[in-house]
């Protein structure tokens, strides 16, 4: 398989690859299940909601139990007044996935592959900007993108 090869001069040329990195059938189910692994590994999972001992105040019964002639009610922080804890709010907790390291590896190839078949997949020489800027980075990419 040919893919197109920018030299560090902008020129573009053919470069051979090996067929069997490229040439693999892309599995969507599996490319999608390390994009999911991947974005499930980087939340942060700090979510958190009071309950009813955790929210401030409510020691005190707010009336009788008997003759009022009003519902009984232990606490104005039960989680049907207003003002108090959420009955199954969210906890902290993580959320990563499990993922075999074969399967990320395929999954990997897979998407290489993916772009490779499409024309969406280039080799470039060098990138050394001559100032660690940037703006000057941003440029250099820019001209890369418009050779292809």
């Amino acid at each position: 398989m040919k893919v197109p090869f920018i030299t560090k001069s902008g020129n573009v040329e053919q470069w051979d690859v090996p067929g069997g990195i490229f040439d693999l059938p892309v599995r969507a189910d599996v490319v999608q299940r390390a994009v999911v692994w991947t974005q499930a590994a980087e939340r942060r999972g700090t979510h958190h909601a009071k309950t009813r001992g955790e929210v401030r105040g409510g020691g005190k019964k707010p009336w009788a139990q008997k003759g009022t002639g009003r519902a009984r009610h232990g606490s104005t922080r039960s989680p049907i007044w207003v003002g108090g804890g959420k009955s199954f709010g969210p906890r902290p907790h993580s959320h990563k996935q499990g993922l075999p390291k074969k399967m990320r590896k395929l999954a990997l190839q897979m998407a290489f592959a993916d772009k490779a078949q499409n024309g969406k997949f280039f080799v470039v020489e060098q990138i050394v900007p001559s100032v660690a800027k940037t703006k000057e980075m941003a440029a250099l990419l820019r001209s890369l993108f418009t050779a292809l």
